[in-house]
């Protein structure tokens, strides 16, 4: 006789990482406060993620891997590359002759430079478009939250099946992460808080029966618009840096730059020249070269220009929507004269 199997024998539990004492960071999808605190907290933790917790997974074939970390770990060969390409300019001067060493050192030292230059303000400038949007429409386009996500225990006595993502809750154009800017009822808030905010800012009026369904449609507009405005002019920027990167006076400042913060003199020195060289450097760029004539004279001009227009077109592009009608249907109906319906 075969005994049925009894469910009081078999006990199969998952547990979240919480069960061994741990406190979760997040209990559920989460939106977090764009300030600098979080965005250098987040900017770590996918980063560090990326050099080690994300390969691993990988490389083992886990089944808890996924596209998010994929995405993540382009940042490793981002910066490895743009570390190459810095050294590879100047770990070869050695073997030159002392005057082409020296010629090649100070074009290998703007090439490293122009890199660093390139990365720092394609990333900074972003906020020259989405900062302004921010304050004008009220949709800040780069709230970040915090994605909880449930993972598949790789063997029976995992407990650690939680890992956080993090994300952007307007970063799906399609489906926008809403039901985060939800007010709890529960709590004495108005649930459609958020909303009601940024139709009074964009002139849409108080009070709107459903300013959620509203308000939606020209929200994901204003973060389409924005997000294309950014990137175009983060590139603008960026091609700024690099020429920035290559004006003359830099020279002053390799030619005494230390990193060794121990000699204090010599360092201290170092970031007087620093300082002098930029403001040299950014002036040389806007004027052009002493000896400079016709186009060459005013590139630096057109690159800054285009730059600068390329983020004041990018915002008004993004704020302008389509107010609402100031009509309303007593304005067009009029209730004593009669219709009739064939």
């Amino acid at each position: 006789m075969i005994s049925p199997i009894s469910n009081s024998k078999i006990s199969v539990n998952f547990k979240s990482n919480n069960a061994e004492g741990k406190k979760l960071p997040y209990a559920k999808d989460t939106l977090l406060e764009n300030n600098f605190a979080n965005r250098t907290r987040i900017g770590f933790d996918k980063f560090t993620n990326a050099l080690t917790l994300y390969p691993a997974k990988g490389l083992k074939g886990s089944k808890n891997a996924n596209f998010y970390e994929f995405l993540t770990m382009g940042t490793v060969p981002y910066v490895i590359g743009s570390l190459m390409l810095m050294s590879v300019f100047n770990s070869a001067n050695k073997f030159f002759a002392p005057l082409a060493r020296s010629k090649a050192g100070a074009i290998g030292r703007k090439m490293a430079l122009g890199v660093l230059f390139y990365g720092i303000l394609k990333s900074a400038t972003k906020s020259f478009v989405t900062s302004p949007v921010k304050w004008i429409t009220g949709v800040d386009t780069e709230v970040p939250y915090a994605k909880v996500n449930y993972e598949l225990p790789d063997n029976i006595n995992d407990t650690d099946i939680t890992s956080i993502e993090y994300h952007k809750a307007y970063e799906s154009k399609e489906f926008p992460r809403w039901d985060l800017f939800y007010k709890s009822e529960a709590h004495g808030e108005t649930r459609n808080e958020y909303y009601d905010k940024i139709a009074k800012k964009l002139g849409y009026g108080d009070n709107l029966n459903d300013s959620d369904q509203e308000m939606k449609p020209v929200i994901r507009k204003i973060a389409t618009k924005t997000d294309m405005a950014k990137i175009l002019s983060s590139y603008f920027w960026a091609a700024a840096g690099v020429a920035y990167a290559f004006q003359t006076p830099w020279e002053d400042y390799f030619n005494v730059a230390t990193l060794k913060f121990w000699k204090f003199d010599k360092f201290k020195h170092s970031l007087k020249v620093f300082k002098d060289s930029a403001i040299k450097s950014a002036k040389e760029l806007y004027r052009g070269p002493k000896n400079a004539a016709g186009w060459a004279k005013h590139a630096g001009k057109v690159m800054i220009g285009a730059a600068v227009l390329s983020s004041i077109l990018g915002v008004i592009n993004a704020v302008s929507v389509k107010k609402p009608s100031p009509l309303k249907a007593d304005d067009v109906i009029d209730k004593d004269r009669k219709f009739v319906v064939n």
